[in-house]
């Protein structure tokens, strides 16, 4: 499926707090933002991708927008695993015939502290999370501080080596109009003296909590030639799960460090006609500030104990190595998924981004790194 399928159309809705729409309006404004960007009518949508984790119902979109019959559908598991994923078979079902014009979206409303999924106490457990949770790894932020925690024991880094992952995606977000950590600027001092989640995972380490949705469009190569935006093509695509993959918490394996994204990863580039060093931007997942230097080193973009230190000498920035979540990401920008990274590896193809790299060819996005995860490497004209 090599360059078959290009992302043609983007939306999204306002990013807040507390939003007064449902978690409906929002998806429907967001594919409607992304149609439009696209220049297709919905009555030509025929594929839908979402999450698993999604909680809109796609005939319920497909009514109230007013799609016409519909082909394909598919949700992607594992929350922050699911948006290239999502995106990897929907572009799978348009490049082998089944589809033509396909919608993928994320809407998700979690300003609201009491709808976090793990506010809420369950007596006894029974499936995988019976090996972690009742030993104190109850948050997500939990069970990420505790690698984060073994990777600063084995590599001899620090908090204060950490602070520059949220420092310069602040720095993004403070480029970013429609990031919702626009106007808040973040010093090293507010960095360190910040309140502690998850030692060593302090406020600013974590993604925010957020309202709000995202949509992207896909169309075949013949057809993204003709409409109205510069493509962003899918050059390659790559699921990944190791081995030894434990969801969350791979501590059991022979080397925790050694997460899933390693085998998206080389999967990824099997596929390609370029190698990492072609890469100009990317766009890693972060609901936690861990996962930034973790992909670094999984997509092969440095060794293993290295990322940290690349990181705090400014290698994310964008006159660095490799400029990293250019609009803010998870911890600056909005918390859905990974969706927001998806369109900001598109703009940075269209070369409108607020914080745009010169010439960006090659945009490489991926998803969480502590689940079974995806990866989509974009590519220009």
């Amino acid at each position: 499926m090599k360059d078959k399928t290009a992302i043609v159309g983007i939306g999204q809705t306002v990013f807040e707090k507390k939003s007064k729409d449902t978690e409906l309006i929002l998806a429907c404004k967001a594919i409607k933002n992304a149609l439009d960007d696209a220049g297709i009518e919905p009555r030509e949508v025929d594929s839908l991708g979402s999450y698993t984790f999604e909680e809109t119902e796609g005939f319920e979109i497909a009514r109230n927008l007013g799609f016409g019959e519909v082909h394909y559908w598919s949700e992607a598991p594992y929350g922050g695993g699911a948006s290239c994923a999502a995106i990897g078979q929907v572009a799978m079902s348009i490049a082998s015939g089944i589809s033509e014009v396909g919608v993928v979206w994320r809407s998700r409303k979690r300003g609201d502290p009491s709808s976090r999924m793990w506010s809420h106490a369950e007596e006894r457990m029974y499936d995988h999370w019976k090996w972690s949770r009742p030993f104190g790894l109850v948050r997500p932020a939990d069970e990420s501080s505790m690698l984060m925690r073994r990777y600063l024991h084995e590599y001899s880094y620090s908090r204060e080596d950490m602070a520059h992952i949220a420092l310069s995606l602040r720095k993004y977000a403070n480029n970013n109009e429609k990031a919702l950590m626009h106007d808040k600027k973040l010093s090293f001092d507010d960095y360190m003296e910040a309140r502690m989640i998850s030692d060593p995972l302090c406020l600013f380490d974590n993604c925010l909590e957020s309202d709000g949705a995202i949509a992207v469009v896909l169309v075949s190569e013949q057809r993204a030639n003709k409409l109205k935006q510069k493509p962003a093509y899918i050059h390659s695509y790559s699921q990944g799960m190791s081995d030894q993959h434990q969801l969350m918490t791979d501590y059991h394996g022979s080397n925790p460090l050694i997460s899933s994204s390693y085998t998206t990863a080389k999967n990824l580039y099997r596929q390609s006609d370029y190698s990492v060093n072609d890469i100009d931007v990317a766009q890693f997942y972060d609901a936690f500030s861990p996962m930034i230097p973790f992909s670094l080193e999984a997509y092969q973009f440095c060794g293993q104990g290295e990322a940290l230190g690349i990181i705090s000498e400014g290698g994310i920035d964008l006159d660095g190595l490799l400029p990293v979540n250019t609009s803010g990401g998870g911890m600056s920008e909005v918390y859905l998924h990974g969706m927001n990274l998806v369109v900001e590896g598109v703009r940075q193809i269209r070369g409108t981004s607020t914080s745009q790299v010169k010439d960006a060819k090659l945009s490489l996005v991926t998803t969480c790194d502590a689940t079974p995860n995806a990866a989509i490497l974009l590519k220009g004209d």
